[in-house]
């Protein structure tokens, strides 16, 4: 059957043409496997036995098959050193994300220590750091003062002048951001329970850079107003970020002196020592803590000079000591905050999946997708219940806790010890901080999305469609807010999938002499057409939303026109059938006049106007197809033109002058190796091709077919009318299987002698 000749560089396999047929036979094909059905699989879900048990467990609570393993000896040292890292990390950071969501900063440090916590228990990364990030609080901050503006809280005060309840303003936007938080984290559960952890594979990732990106402008803007000590006036829906950003320049003559300069020594402090960690991070055990140390040296030097009292400068206030009794959040604001929460909940596990995703490539270990989900889910729901807002993966914290040496989540726990220590006993001591330098460590972290702007270009060099997903996403961020810009960013990216699976490149294929490769004639010279045989191939899934535009694109590129052919047949024939009946007309007329002496008429000077353009038209010189020639046309045009020894010629010699010689289009191969799955419309017509091919007289074969697609086909009634012999292994098969068919077996693949 098959002999395979081995040689440095080269290859040589003697094997018969397979069919369909004919590879069930060698291959062995087994009987097509009945799928469990949807009770079966319930009833196998509820069966419960100790090994099922025990992995189930270990599936949801992954901390359980860790944390016995854990090595101290290997871990302990370095992830001690991380989770202090972190923690250092998580107290100004909780305190200054904590104002981008219009809450007070206790409620950032609440966020930075429960949540992490139970991402511990569920999560399955080892190096990520959950907790606050710039992105998400802005989302939370978005629906805090739509739902809660100053507006709503003002009073008469004393001498009748209008003052803002801040207590009763601060209490409502918890409990807001609580609601919003214990939704979007019911969303993430209920999408990780029916698996559906891949959704964030829609968001790819120009997408959530880009948006990111723009998220990172709204952060910008939003802290504006702590750098130059105004009040701007506050804006919602579309451009509300283009109107604050012209208010805040309006504001400017009115700027705070005191709040600009210490904002801008800050943030000079921090600039300095951040590319200072950047260059030493290879010779420097940890970063300089320079977020704490600024705001340890900020609190202590607006504390000892007065500069609350004496310049008025906005300070962080009040920062109660101690952890408050968990409460309950109100689900009836659910029904306002759904697309609010909805748009989180996407955004959220997006950032947590893919940075996850990094390490766990990096270091050879599976973040699972769906657990992911819970875990965060779980993080954000139970954390809504002790007054924090919703979490995401940290960037920055993340590669601080994997840099400094963090092997597991157990620096986690370090991190939210340190976090439990400044909330119980240290809180207090915060509470002079100005808000203007949480604000410049707000901007200092936003140098890594602003970085993602350098995309563009490279983007530029790699794909347009992608820059065009990047810049839409970017734009309708920045202009529609955060919660219209994801959902135009996720329709436009759909819409240019949709493009590209309903516009795929289709190509005619030749044969590359001397090799059983069929490439592209356009796109390769030396791949030259087959005398009779055209060979389509789609580079995309055949499917409804393409099987039409297939089939316009297949007979444009074979220059086969199927609904012409079989106008011309039957117009033909009808042509033949009246020469037929003048022919006996003439005869029967010829033998009635026995008696009479009658000229012979000229018989083609008597022929019908019709018939004489049937003439004309046969001895044309243009396309002809095998439909109306003999078979020693299609043999003597497949043999004879280009040489004994050649199968391929140029597509563009096929007619010689005077028309001793024309290529013949007599069979078309479909080389359906692309396609991964048929539905009913691809299988209606694949059969419409077949059926409308057969009525002139065209082969059509398939090659490259899938098991799969096979399957499909078979459960379709496809090979009902359809015999199996008409699907190849290959296209090489199908073309050998033609040639040997014109009695053209004792042709190979070889390059013709010069």
């Amino acid at each position: 059957m098959e002999r395979i000749d081995l040689s440095p560089g080269k290859y040589s396999v003697h094997r018969d043409v397979l069919d369909e047929l004919g590879l069930e036979e060698v291959a062995q094909k087994r009987m097509w496997s009945t799928k469990p059905t949807v009770g079966e699989k319930v009833k196998e879900s509820l069966r419960c036995s100790v090994p099922t048990l025990k992995h189930r467990l270990l599936t949801w609570i992954p901390v359980l098959s860790w944390l016995p393993k854990y090595s101290f000896r290997e871990n302990i040292l370095g992830d001690i050193v991380s989770g202090c890292s972190v923690g250092i990390m998580h107290l100004p950071q909780g305190m200054a994300y904590a104002l981008l969501a219009s809450l007070r900063p206790i409620y950032g440090l609440y966020t930075s220590l429960f949540p992490v916590l139970i991402y511990v228990i569920f999560g399955t990364s080892r190096h990520i750091s959950i907790g606050t990030f710039a992105v998400i609080s802005i989302m939370v901050g978005s629906v805090t003062e739509r739902m809660a503006p100053d507006e709503a809280f003002i009073f008469n005060g004393t001498n009748n002048s209008l003052t803002v309840d801040l207590d009763a303003r601060d209490a409502y936007r918890v409990q807001i951001a609580c609601s919003v938080t214990l939704l979007s984290g019911l969303f993430q559960i209920l999408l990780g329970v029916v698996r559906f952890g891949f959704v964030a594979t829609y968001l790819s990732e120009p997408l959530v850079r880009a948006y990111t990106t723009g998220a990172a402008c709204h952060v910008c803007v939003s802290q504006l107003k702590y750098l130059f000590g105004v009040k701007p006036a506050r804006f919602t829906g579309p451009l509300s970020l283009i109107y604050t950003v012209v208010d805040i320049c309006r504001l400017l003559p009115q700027t705070k002196v005191p709040e600009l300069v210490v904002s801008l020594v800050a943030l000079a402090v921090l600039i300095v020592v951040k590319e200072i960690n950047a260059c030493y991070s290879k010779k420097l055990p940890m970063p300089i803590p320079i977020e704490l140390i600024v705001v340890i040296g900020a609190t202590t030097i607006a504390h000892f000079c007065g500069l609350r009292e004496d310049y008025l400068l906005d300070v962080v206030g009040e920062i109660p000591s101690g952890l408050k009794a968990p409460r309950t959040p109100e689900i009836t604001f659910f029904s306002q905050i759904i697309g609010d929460a909805i748009a989180m909940a996407i955004v959220s596990y997006a950032i947590t999946i893919s940075l996850g995703k990094t390490f766990g490539l990096k270091y050879g270990y599976k973040v699972d997708s769906n657990q992911e989900l819970v875990a965060l889910g779980l993080s954000n729901s139970v954390g809504s219940f002790f007054q924090c807002y919703a979490v995401t993966a940290s960037l920055s914290r993340s590669l601080v806790q994997e840099s400094t040496g963090g092997k597991t989540q157990v620096a986690g726990v370090i991190s939210s010890l340190l976090v439990l220590v400044m909330v119980i006993k240290m809180g207090s001591l915060f509470e002079d901080l100005p808000k203007a330098v949480l604000s410049t460590i707000v901007f200092v972290n936003l140098k890594g999305m602003f970085r993602q702007f350098k995309d563009v270009p490279l983007l530029w060099k790699t794909d347009k469609v992608d820059l065009l997903v990047w810049l839409v996403t970017f734009i309708s961020t920045v202009l529609l807010n955060l919660d219209l810009g994801l959902a135009v960013s996720v329709g436009f990216s759909m819409l240019t999938f949709i493009f590209k699976t309903q516009l795929p490149h289709y190509s005619i294929l030749g044969n590359v002499p001397g090799t059983d490769l069929y490439l592209d004639t356009e796109a390769y010279k030396q791949a030259k057409e087959i005398p009779g045989i055209k060979i389509f191939r789609s580079a995309a899934t055949i499917c409804f939303t393409n099987a039409e535009l297939f089939l316009e694109a297949f007979q444009e590129k074979s220059g086969v026109d199927v609904r012409k052919l079989q106008m011309e047949k039957k117009k033909r024939a009808k042509q033949e059938k009246m020469a037929k009946k003048e022919k006996d007309a003439l005869d029967y007329f010829s033998n009635s006049t026995n008696s009479f002496k009658v000229p012979k008429p000229n018989k083609e000077k008597n022929l019908s106007k019709d018939v004489a353009i049937f003439l004309t038209n046969a001895s044309s010189n243009g396309h002809v197809n095998s439909a109306y020639q003999y078979d020693t046309t299609i043999s003597e045009t497949d043999s004879g033109c280009h040489g004994e020894d050649s199968l391929t010629h140029d597509s563009h010699k096929d007619e010689k002058v005077g028309g001793t010689c024309k290529a013949v289009t007599h069979s078309i191969i479909l080389d359906i190796s692309t396609t991964g799955f048929v539905d009913t419309v691809t299988v209606k017509m694949l059969k419409n091709i077949f059926g409308d091919f057969a009525d002139v007289d065209l082969d059509i074969y398939l090659a490259g077919c899938q098991a799969c697609v096979v399957e499909q086909l078979e459960k379709a009634a496809f090979f009902e009318s359809i015999p199996k012999s008409r699907l190849f292994v290959s296209v090489h098969d199908a073309v050998l299987h033609i040639l040997g068919k014109l009695g053209q077996t004792k042709i190979v693949l070889r390059k013709k002698m010069t």
